[in-house]
């Protein structure tokens, strides 16, 4: 008898796993992929109680970094090593997810776990996402300022520990360095020519544009004092109002958590790369955030929120060529033009001439509009 597929043997472990967490018996419905190798499953018990199965093959993707690799290292090990990706390990999730509850704010609860399989068993959200609801007619600003809270009292904890301990062991807790900045920026220099033929870079401009970037990985690397949830945005998000305070935000997809400067998370919040938001509302959160953290110098942050947004963009930009280019994705193309909108914006600002003068040699004033 010839072994049993890889699909077959992933799915004899979900059914396994699945019924010594006592779910044998629960209905099992796919959910929405994302750009990762992970997936989802909502599982209904017959009592109507629901849970999410998440679904992570350890061997899917190269291996996290190790916290001792240098530069070398890290290029050699892949991509995940380089940006400090967790690989999508369940670990990672669970020890991030550990920490947030602690210091109260609404992580997903997990139920049931092996990580050396990959899969685990979470507390259900729901499905509203702040997007959604949103776009249902929700009032955004509650949700908005919900989210600012959350991460005020995040930043409010200060240091993450080096190591978290969660409920599936250690996790190390990286930074956010210069290196993985800047390998996230070098993303537009490797991908967007790929997608646009008018973007035509040689090695002399691709060395240009990390020099232009150097001033700004430094001041990210220099701030990464907090920890980052990395990619906080309304499709991360999931309204909880039965829930008060930080705690109506209820986040997931945390598991590349990193020590990082504390603006990254609200670049990412309040330019996002899926819906708009409004200029007024943007410096309205702003505004509470400061209001929450009267500690923080006013102007050095902002200049760091505009500088690491304007890099968060360039580096979302490559991601999406990425997607379209080598994964055959081509609805990401929809969101490109918002994110050349604002790293056009945030380049305007004092502080970023290097990068704009760069943008102005090199990028077709066309390209995204």
């Amino acid at each position: 008898m010839s072994d049993p597929r890889p699909d077959d043997a992933r799915e004899a472990a979900r059914r396994a796993f699945l019924a010594g967490a006592g779910l044998a018996d629960a209905r099992r419905d796919p959910l929405p992929g994302d750009a990762s190798t992970r997936r989802y499953e909502r599982l209904t018990r017959p009592d109507g109680v629901c849970f999410l199965l998440m679904d992570q093959p350890p061997a899917a993707e190269s291996r996290p970094a190790d916290p001792a690799w240098d530069e070398t290292r890290r290029r050699a090990e892949g991509w995940n090593a380089l940006a400090r990706l967790s690989a999508g390990r369940i670990e990672a999730f669970a020890a991030v997810a550990a920490h947030l509850r602690s210091l109260g704010l609404s992580a997903p609860e997990i139920v049931a776990l092996d990580p050396g399989a990959g899969l685990a068993v979470l507390e259900d959200f729901g499905d509203d996402l702040f997007a959604r609801v949103i776009a249902a007619g929700t009032d955004e600003r509650p949700l908005y300022f919900s989210a600012i809270e959350a991460l005020a009292r995040l930043h409010a904890a200060g240091d993450p520990p080096a190591v978290i301990d969660g409920p599936a062991g250690p996790w190390p807790i990286l930074d956010y360095d210069a290196v993985a900045l800047q390998a996230g920026a070098d993303l537009f220099v490797e991908w967007l020519p790929q997608l646009e033929p008018r973007l035509r870079l040689d090695d002399a401009a691709t060395a240009a544009w990390r020099t232009a970037w150097a001033p700004v990985t430094a001041l990210g690397a220099e701030g990464a004092r907090v920890l980052a949830h990395r990619d906080y945005h309304a499709e991360n998000l999931i309204w909880l109002p039965g829930r008060s305070g930080p705690a109506r935000a209820g986040m997931i997809d945390f598991q590349d958590a990193v020590r990082a400067h504390p603006a990254w998370d609200l670049h990412s919040l309040l330019q996002d790369a899926r819906r708009d938001v409004a200029a007024e509302l943007e410096a309205a959160a702003l505004k509470h955030y400061f209001s929450l953290r009267p500690e923080v110098d006013r102007e050095a942050f902002r200049a760091a929120y505009v500088g690491l947004a304007a890099l968060n963009e360039a580096r979302i930009l490559g991601i999406f060529a990425r997607l379209i280019v080598r994964d055959g994705k081509p609805r990401y193309a929809a969101f490109m033009p918002r994110m050349w909108a604002h790293l056009r914006r945030n380049l305007s600002a004092p502080g970023l001439e290097p990068v704009a003068a760069w943008a102005a040699a090199h990028v077709p004033a066309e390209l995204g509009r």
